[in-house]
């Protein structure tokens, strides 16, 4: 099945402490369907100092559900739903459902 969040994608978070806030998809990890959200979701993590890294404790992003994510529609930035639809020349492209604008190519 065709993916229908991917690296680099704008996504709103639609529940959780973080509900309404947007931000840029840095990495999806499919087997667990969840994806790491830039500025959304920090957490605090005790970080051992090591040669190359300095200890103490730091702010990073957790991974967060991939249910809670809904894709920006690229004509007005409200949540939408993702579809897909084939192009004349056999191409398969992502479609925002609320404009039907497409997202991707």
């Amino acid at each position: 099945m065709a993916a229908k969040l991917k690296k680099g994608d704008r996504v709103i978070v639609l529940a959780g402490k973080d509900k309404g806030k947007s931000g840029e998809i840095v990495q999806v990890i499919p087997a667990e369907e969840r994806a790491i959200v830039r500025g959304v979701n920090m957490v605090k993590r005790h970080q051992r100092q090591t040669q190359g890294q300095e200890g103490g404790i730091i702010n990073k992003e957790a991974a967060i559900h991939l249910s809670n994510l809904a894709i920006a529609d690229p004509k007005d930035n409200k949540p939408t739903r993702v579809g897909f639809t084939v192009k004349e020349d056999g191409t398969k492209v992502r479609v925002a459902k609320r404009s039907g604008d497409v997202i991707d190519g």
